[in-house]
């Protein structure tokens, strides 16, 4: 790969000849910005579950904020990266010293306000729910699966992933226009974690196939975008080398959800300020100048009120990660041209200081994730998921049934589905867009509803 070749204006959905871009104030790569933060998608993260259940009396984040947090942090990280890039290779080439110098800021964040759009309800417990219904089917519903879905189709629901869903949110129609949301290569190509098939992924043997990163339906449009792009394939069929912005764009999520996490924990009272100190001060002790463990702990003293103190360990600790891995991404910058650096950037620290990383990984799995409310949600996640999942797949498997018919009415126009059978595969798929699309309170909403917990009042 290039760092020439790897960034375009190119677009999904944009004909083959295609007349410059008209806005005259916004570039291609701020237009992707802001059609992902005025979609309805991204609005509906505002009650999508990060970690703790919401609403409470205690503000903690979804994966809204999450999300814009995110792309505050990856936006520092392009701009720390692609200063460096246009330094050293911008000389006599004006297009590419403006795209990295000003432009890759915008592409990370873009990435990174979207990296979440493809999770359903319930945090990853939903995606769980998801798998764990497909997984478990027998009967005549996985009869009829098994007949009319292609192995690697089927893999697409019993390994539904996140990931996966985000690249088809952003770039299928939903029975409106073509392209989706019609954003550029260069931002699309930054969201793909995982650039392989649902059947390719989850084998763990590169980094490019830990999980998965696009569905049956969307092959062709990763294809086009690595060719355009200049992407090469690993080991044949459909895995890909990782684009290096993807590392940006993770490393930013990587950065947020450890700290913020923490910073949730401890507004709920399940973390001490100890404990936050405990786990993050030392990342300062042998650093130098602004970052001196001294110089932290001298205005760290002078805050009174704990959750400032929390949230100054936050700023400094980003701040601090986001220099590190700037660094490390230029210093290995030949792996990842070449598609061969097999580990996140976090896992490129020295060792001592992914020694603190693995601590805070423990702690919080031992006292965040596994806290009795987060269980809860999960749980419910799965009752919750499960029951539309059931309900509506069966309607579209079979439409003549008399309940069928009035269940298939609830899905709203923009996931088309065939009523008299038609394309199986579409079929389901379209049900499992609506139910990953929701949102926590409108999935229980409807579940109680069709499941007759609750009466709907006539309105």
């Amino acid at each position: 790969m290039k760092w020439q070749t790897l960034y375009s204006t190119r677009r999904t959905g944009d004909p083959e000849r295609k007349d410059a871009n008209p806005d005259q104030i916004r570039n291609s790569f701020l237009r992707d910005y802001d059609r992902i933060i005025f979609s309805s998608a991204f609005r509906r993260l505002q009650n999508k579950t990060q970690v703790f259940p919401l609403p409470g009396a205690v503000f903690v984040h979804n994966r809204l904020t999450h999300s814009l947090e995110v792309a505050s942090v990856g936006r520092s990280l392009g701009k720390s990266v692609g200063d460096e890039l246009a330094k050293r290779y911008g000389a006599g080439d004006e297009v590419f010293t403006e795209f990295y110098k000003y432009e890759l800021p915008s592409v990370i964040a873009a990435a990174c306000l979207a990296h979440d759009i493809g999770n359903p309800p319930f945090g990853h417990s939903g995606e769980d729910a998801i798998r764990t219904y497909f997984r478990e089917l027998d009967g005549e519903t996985r009869k009829i699966l098994d007949l009319n879905l292609t192995p690697n189709q089927f893999k697409d629901f019993e390994l539904f992933e996140g990931n996966s869903n985000a690249f088809r949110v952003l770039t299928h129609s939903f029975n409106e226009g073509i392209g989706g949301y019609r954003l550029t290569y260069a931002t699309l190509a930054a969201i793909v974690k995982y650039p392989c098939s649902s059947s390719e992924g989850f084998s763990k043997k590169s980094i490019s196939n830990k999980k998965s990163g696009f569905f049956d339906a969307e092959i062709p449009t990763y294809e086009e975008l690595a060719r355009t792009l200049g992407i090469p394939r690993k080991d044949g069929g459909h895995t890909y080398a990782r684009h290096p912005f993807v590392y940006l764009t993770e490393a930013a999520d990587d950065i947020c959800y450890r700290i913020i996490d923490l910073e949730d924990a401890h507004r709920l009272q399940i973390a001490s300020l100890q404990t936050i100190r405990d786990l993050f001060l030392p990342f300062f002790e042998q650093e130098q100048d602004y970052d001196n463990i001294a110089s932290v702990t001298k205005t760290l003293d002078k805050i009174n009120d704990h959750n400032k103190k929390v949230e100054f360990i936050r700023a400094r600790w980003i701040g601090l990660m986001v220099k590190k891995l700037s660094a490390i991404f230029i210093a290995r910058e030949v792996e990842l041209l070449s598609g061969t650096l097999e580990c996140d950037l976090l896992k490129c620290l020295p060792e001592r200081e992914q020694l603190l990383i693995d601590a805070i990984n423990d702690y919080s799995v031992q006292n965040v994730y596994n806290y009795r409310s987060v269980v809860e949600i999960e749980i419910a996640g799965y009752n919750v998921i499960g029951g539309l999942l059931k309900e509506l797949v069966h309607a579209v498997l079979f439409p003549g049934q008399s309940k069928s018919k009035k269940i298939l009415k609830l899905v709203p126009n923009q996931f088309p589905i065939q009523k008299d059978g038609g394309d199986v595969y579409k079929n389901v798929q379209s049900v499992v867009d609506f139910i990953s699309g929701m949102t926590d309170l409108y999935a229980i909403d409807l579940y109680r509803k069709i499941t007759g917990i609750n009466i709907p009042e006539l309105r």
